[in-house]
């Protein structure tokens, strides 16, 4: 079965290396965009005193089915890339801000006091101690969205935006058990690199700030 899958792929290479870019392309841009909305939003949460109230309603939302969410931006938004898109964004921002929440408001009291002690302003505290101190902890909550993110982008293809979840999806239909398992194989092994290398980047910075990030 590996020799045939191996000379599957070999044969539809065009197709499998497009729906890979468009995987990736889907995936990252969704979480990118989401750190850019979590990072933050997650920053104030944990100085506001509407921060809890936020945070539950995010972690509520991430029980939500992958399906349902982009169920919900169907109607608005139709079918293709950009409905894709925006309903991956909200699938990736709640573990983002929730661990950027724990990560600043697990910064002892102390260690702010001293910073602002030896004469930093808010600005420069944040990019020079707690940012650095809250990393591990952030990086986790990346790591956690970027992995949810590329499994749920396979479904992207139920609205057409495209994706390695075409291949599974045309491997049912077709009923070809080798277009589906190259699919699923793709998205576990795209998976499994960005777990590896963004759990390698929370243990280096867990190493060189000691503290642990929150999967």
């Amino acid at each position: 079965m590996l020799l045939q899958l191996w000379s599957y792929a070999g044969e539809h290479q065009h197709e499998l290396m497009t729906a890979v870019r468009t995987h990736i392309a889907l995936s990252f841009s969704a979480v990118g965009i989401a750190i850019v909305i979590g990072l933050p939003v997650g920053i104030w949460t944990a100085r506001s005193r509407f921060g809890p109230s936020v945070v539950s309603v995010m972690t509520a939302a991430r029980v939500v089915p992958s399906l349902a969410v982009l169920a919900l931006v169907l109607p608005v938004l139709g079918i293709g890339y950009r409905p894709a898109l925006v309903a991956l964004i909200l699938l990736a921002c709640p573990p983002i801000l929730i661990n950027t929440d724990i990560a600043f408001r697990g910064i002892e009291p102390a260690v702010r006091e001293a910073a602002l002690g030896m004469g930093m302003g808010r600005p420069q505290m944040l990019r020079r101690v707690e940012y650095p101190l809250a990393f591990p902890v952030v990086i986790a909550g990346i790591r956690t969205s970027t992995v949810e993110v590329i499994a749920s982008a396979t479904l992207a293809a139920f609205i057409g935006g495209g994706g390695l979840g075409d291949l599974i999806l045309d491997g049912l239909a077709n009923n070809d058990v080798r277009q589906l398992l190259l699919g699923g194989l793709s998205v576990a092994l795209l998976a499994l690199w960005a777990e590896a290398l963004l759990g390698w980047m929370a243990r280096a910075a867990a190493r060189r700030y000691g503290r642990y990030g929150v999967a």
